[in-house]
């Protein structure tokens, strides 16, 4: 089997959150030179396998094998492979079918290294992320299995492919701010106290705030409205609260106290209560290190471009890795029809996707 006809094989495998399509199953034989441990809880499928060429460094892959749901739109069946004009058409192409297959055949065919190469893989990244990378990690960290450095083959590339790595990725703090106002007939406002009137004060500091200057790494940290809510739907009853919910993408120079502090200066005088949740930190695997260089060359051999070392975009898997001090980077295929009808991803970005990760591999090791 090449590497086209293992993509097919995973498309065709029916994977939506937190099912795995019998994919693990399939590694784990597929990978016969490997020793496997199944970390499967909660209803999710983990699989970590590893092999162990002798001593050197810990190299490890890593994924998801669950897709988004097809919704509506698709041309053709989204589990089924459609090949057409270089494009293979499916659920999971891009996101992340593609890498996964990538980096199960460089594995699979790689006959010398030196140290261990391992692939990590779960069935619940699309979902609540709970019970999946989460639970291996903490499986490794226990028996000391933790790679030196993993790649995460999330689909990266924005134009070409081969043009961005993600070196970093922005935390993600969610927020809710309660306005506690008193309800009152809209004829006598003087005897409420109008929580939309003082969100009006509020909102222009608030809305779309930079809360630091970002770095040669990291945009800004932006504090970003996505909800505003109150009143019961009357015109003659002014409301007794307001809830505004927020998110930031915050770099390394914002966390959760920033926050706090900049939203109750704005909020001085007003009756209000703030609850924070950050469901990603932020990290940064820097330049220099070895498996930024190593893929970076390994990509330009393949396709001839330097690829710019990015950190934009939303969360992936990395963020649990990079909490235990591992080196982490993401590298897949061209991201633009992921979560979408009619996903799909050229031939030619899955085999140079393989030839990257195969060469990465001789480099790294």
């Amino acid at each position: 089997m090449d590497v086209i006809a293992l993509f097919k094989h995973l498309i065709l495998s029916k994977s939506p959150t937190p099912e795995d399509g019998g994919i693990l199953d399939f590694i784990e034989t597929y990978l016969d030179s490997f020793t496997t441990i199944r970390i499967d809880t909660h209803g999710v499928k983990n699989l970590f396998a590893y092999r162990r060429f002798g001593e050197g460094k810990h190299l490890c892959f890593a994924g998801h094998v669950d897709v988004v749901p097809s919704g509506e739109g698709w041309n053709t069946d989204p589990f089924i492979p459609v090949e057409k004009e270089g494009y293979i058409y499916g659920r999971g192409t891009q996101d992340m079918k593609s890498g996964v297959s990538a980096f199960v055949q460089a594995l699979k065919e790689t006959q010398a290294y030196q140290g261990t190469l391992s692939v990590l893989l779960t069935s619940d990244e699309e979902g609540p992320a709970q019970f999946g990378t989460i639970e291996v990690l903490k499986y490794l960290h226990a028996y000391d299995l933790l790679p030196d450095a993993v790649v995460v083959a999330e689909p990266t590339c924005e134009r070409v492919f081969g043009d961005a790595i993600k070196v970093g990725r922005r935390g993600s703090i969610n927020g809710v701010l309660t306005l506690q106002g008193k309800q009152g007939h809209a004829a006598y406002p003087e005897k409420a106290i109008n929580p939309i009137h003082q969100i009006a004060m509020i909102l222009p500091t608030l809305a779309g705030a930079f809360l630091d200057n970002g770095d040669a790494y990291f945009a800004p940290s932006q504090l970003v409205v996505t909800d505003i809510r109150s009143g019961i739907e009357t015109t003659n009853v002014t409301p007794n609260t307001l809830k505004m919910m927020f998110n930031v993408r915050n770099s390394t120079q914002t966390n959760q106290k920033c926050i706090e502090e900049f939203v109750s200066n704005a909020c001085q005088g007003v009756n209000h209560t703030l609850t924070l949740h950050q469901s990603a930190h932020p990290f940064i695997t820097k330049g220099d290190t070895t498996i930024v260089t190593a893929l970076t060359k390994s990509i330009e051999e393949v396709c001839a471009i330097t690829p710019k070392h990015s950190t934009a975009g939303g969360t992936s898997d990395a963020r649990f890795i990079a909490q235990y001090g591992i080196d982490v980077v993401e590298f897949g295929v061209i991201n633009d029809t992921i979560h979408a009808p009619n996903e799909r991803t050229s031939i030619a970005e899955v085999e140079n996707l393989y030839r990257v990760f195969t060469l990465l591999i001789q480099r790294f090791g």
